[in-house]
This record gives structure tokens, C-alpha cells and sequence, in this order.
């Protein structure tokens, strides 16, 4: 079994699903640690309501990312993580992370990139007035949202939608997407660093 960490930063929803799809025997992986970035997020409440361990830290107490990131790294080695899902983080991952899980970190973006990279895709799309957008699978590098894509489905915008309502058609296509996507890359072996 696969041991993981999911980083967060909101309410959590993607790190849901991940776990009830580890619940319902549809990804086979561990859960062995939440990284947050805010200590009152929903996310928080959802990992202690499934007794999956938590690190929260607040990234203005320290001096540099290098110097969280060291942390986080500590704690992922106490719980011998091998590979790191992003969902929902909403920081810029740094050269320690990069170096310590080279090709094994993953990020799910609501936008069919490269199109809407960054903040707010959901609001970008419906700015510009497009007929369709997405959610993206990557891997991370140093970038926002340039990383190699692993997988992509498309998602029309409707006359009339909302961001609520688009937000909504987005999410139920990534709690389906990211899961299975992190299954299968997971049943890969993992040779140097880079799923292959």
C-alpha cells in the first residue's frame, strides 16, 4: 500500500474524495498525513473526523520557505511518505520539496491548462467568456501550474453559469478524475524519483 500525504488548504473536498475512494477500495493507497498551510481550514476537521494525522504550520512564523519546507519534509519522513497529492494547496511548492520528491508530487487545477493557471481558474474562465474549460492532473515543478500534464477532461461553460455553478461541475469531474488518476499512477513503479 502506497503511503501518502495530501496537501490542503481549504475546505478539503478533493482530500474527501481521495479518502472515500481509499474507503470504497477504489484507489489503493494510505492517507498518513494532512499538510496544511492554515490551522483553522475545514480540511483539518476532515482528516481528525477520519483519525489521519495532521501538520499545520503558518508560514509567516518562519523565515523563509525553505525553512517550512524543511519541516514538512521532517514530518513526511516520520511517516515514511512516498508520494505527495496536492489538493487545494495553494502555495508555489520550493526547491526543498521539488529535490526531497522529485516526480512524485501531483496537483489537480481546475482549468484545462495551460489555459487559467494560478488563482481563481473558475473565475478567469467565465472573465474571458469561453465556452469550455477543465481540470488538469500534473506533476509540480517550480512553476504555477507548468508542471507535466498527466491527464485532462474538458468541462463546457453554460450560458447563465454562475461561479458557483460551474465550481460545482468542476469539482464533481475532479472528484472522480483525481482519485483514479492517483491510483493509477500509484500501481506504477516508482524507479529513481519519477513515476514511470
Amino acid at each position: 500500500m502506497r503511503r501518502i500525504a495530501v496537501f490542503a488548504s481549504g475546505s478539503g473536498s478533493n482530500f474527501q474524495a481521495i479518502a472515500d475512494a481509499i474507503e470504497a477500495g477504489m484507489l489503493e493507497a494510505d492517507i498518513q498525513l494532512l499538510v496544511c498551510d492554515k490551522p483553522g481550514a475545514k480540511v483539518v476537521d476532515r482528516a481528525q473526523k477520519l483519525n489521519i494525522p495532521v501538520f499545520t504550520f503558518m508560514p509567516k512564523t518562519f523565515g523563509a520557505k525553505a525553512d517550512f519546507e524543511k519541516e514538512i519534509v521532517n514530518e513526511l519522513n516520520a511517516y515514511n511518505v512516498e508520494f505527495i497529492v496536492l489538493a487545494g494547496y495553494m502555495r508555489l511548492i520550493g526547491e526543498v520539496l521539488l529535490q526531497s520528491y522529485e516526480g512524485r508530487i501531483v496537483n489537480i487545477h481546475p482549468s484545462y491548462l495551460p489555459a487559467f493557471p494560478g488563482k481563481d481558474a473558475v473565475g478567469q474562465a467565465l472573465e474571458a467568456n469561453v465556452g469550455e474549460t477543465g481540470v488538469t492532473v500534473h506533476y509540480v515543478d517550480s512553476g504555477m501550474d507548468t508542471g507535466p500534464i498527466i491527464e485532462q477532461v474538458k468541462i463546457p461553460v453554460l450560458p447563465g453559469d454562475t461561479r458557483e455553478t460551474l465550481q460545482e461541475r468542476i469539482q464533481k469531474a475532479e472528484h472522480q478524475l483525481y482519485p483514479a488518476i492517483i491510483n493509477k499512477l500509484l500501481q506504477k513503479d516508482i524507479v529513481g524519483g519519477i513515476v514511470q
